[in-house]
Parts: structure tokens; sequence; C-alpha cells
């Protein structure tokens, strides 16, 4: 249900979590090439920058979202049950707090909510809009996962943040999983790595830690994770991708 400047003839992306961070600048980036974007987050209300955006670019829609909640999810997509969507771009993502996940000191009710966000909601996502996708030309299902779900990475080795590690990796073999079931309907599937991008889950994560890290500006990940998208194929469904183009280890 195209509405304000969207328009059928353009492609289309849905983002979740699109009011900071990654989810703005994806949301800029992909409304700057005239795409149609219905940009999701929990508070609209309280999502200043992103209404800003808005008022600049009128094809952004901006929609009330919270992944943990799966009758949200069912609503929003009988909203757009007539629309397609070239790119489901599963984005929102939280850290649960570092302070939570040291071990000896692991909160698992924060645990819960941490793998509802970051690995079941994108699961849920995928499956509710499934149809949306199919009808789209780019036919496309993308999520935004880390270094920190790679068994292999060097990052691997600072320990801690248990359960958002163990999103990630969850999230990363919900994908892959997915990838092999849907592709006979042509649905491609990736999951892609951003770098370490100085976002407010990193300054959490720097609370309680110093880190000396290396950060990738959120502009130069996000247009290397839009290139990986355009560029994604069938062929390679599936793949866990840096923004940069290069595989990522599992």
């Amino acid at each position: 249900m195209p509405s304000r400047a969207q328009t059928a003839d353009n492609p289309t992306v849905l983002i979740t979590g699109s009011n900071r961070g990654i989810g703005f600048e994806f949301t800029r980036q992909y409304a700057a090439r005239g795409w149609n974007v219905i940009a999701t987050c929990r508070n609209p209300e309280a999502a200043d920058r992103l209404k800003e955006l808005s008022g600049d670019f009128p094809n952004i829609i901006i929609e009330k979202l919270d992944v943990q909640d799966h009758d949200m999810i069912e609503a929003l997509a009988e909203k757009y049950k007539e629309t397609p969507i070239d790119v489901l771009l599963n984005n929102a993502g939280i850290l649960g707090g570092m302070e939570n996940q040291f071990f000896g000191n692991i909160n698992y009710d924060v645990w819960e909510k941490v793998m509802l966000t970051n690995a079941i909601g994108p699961l849920k996502m995928a499956e509710t809009f499934m149809e949306n996708v199919v009808a789209s030309e780019h036919k496309k299902i993308m999520v935004v996962s880390s270094t920190a779900g790679s068994f292999t990475h060097p990052e691997i080795e600072a320990g801690a943040r248990y359960f958002y590690r163990a999103s990630k990796s969850a999230v990363n073999m919900f994908m892959r999983t997915l990838s092999r079931d849907i592709r006979k309907r042509g649905v491609i599937v990736g999951m892609l790595s951003p770098g370490i991008v100085l976002n407010d889950t990193m300054r959490e994560a720097m609370k309680t830690r110093e880190l000396n890290l290396d950060f990738v500006p959120v502009e130069e990940s996000v247009g290397g994770m839009i290139k990986v998208i355009d560029g994604l194929t069938l062929e390679r469904s599936g793949s866990y991708i840096r923004y940069t183009g290069t595989d990522e280890p599992w």
C-alpha cells in the first residue's frame, strides 16, 4: 500500500531498527537512492532524527514495530500484504548490557530478550513477510549479524558477551538454514558483517571494558553492505559476508 511519495515503480526495502546507528544510515542511503523505505522502530514518537529524515525524503514511511512482539509483526504484514518487498533488512538488535553477561553474573531473563530480538525476530520477520519478498523483483532477505557470531574470528578471544555472541551465531544458523528451505522460490538470503561501527551497542560495551579497536565509519559500513546486497546472487545465498565484500569466517 504505497503512500506519500512512494511508488510501485521503485523497489522497496523494509528495515527494522531504523531510528539509530546502522539502521538509520541504511534508511538514509536507501532513501537517497530513490527506494521506497518502510522504516520501523519501537518508538517512532521519540525517533526525532528519523522523523526529520522522513521530512527530507517523502519516500520514507515510518512504522511502529517491536520485533519481540509477534502480533505486531503480523499486524504490519497485514497492512502491507499487497506490497512487494525487494529487500527485507533485519537490522534491529540489542546488546543486553555488558554487566549481564559475564560468566558468574549471567542474567538469564535478559538473555531471553536478546535472543528474541537478535535471532528469533529476524526468523519471524522472514516467515511473516515471505510472500511480500517472493512477489518482488529483487527477492532478498538480509540480516545484520556481527563478527561476535563467528566461532573462528579473532574477536572471540576477548571473551564475555555470552548471549550477544550466542544470538548472532543463532541468527546466522537460522538464515543459513532458511536459505536452503526457500532457494526453490528464488529468494536470496545473506548475513552481513558490518565491521566494528561506533554505534550505541559498541558504546555500551566500552563502558565496562577498555577496547582498542579500529572503528569503521557508519557511512562506509552501510555503503559497503548495500553493495553486498546488490551483488548477492542465488548461488551465494546463505553466505556470511563482511561489508568489504569478503567472506566472514564462521
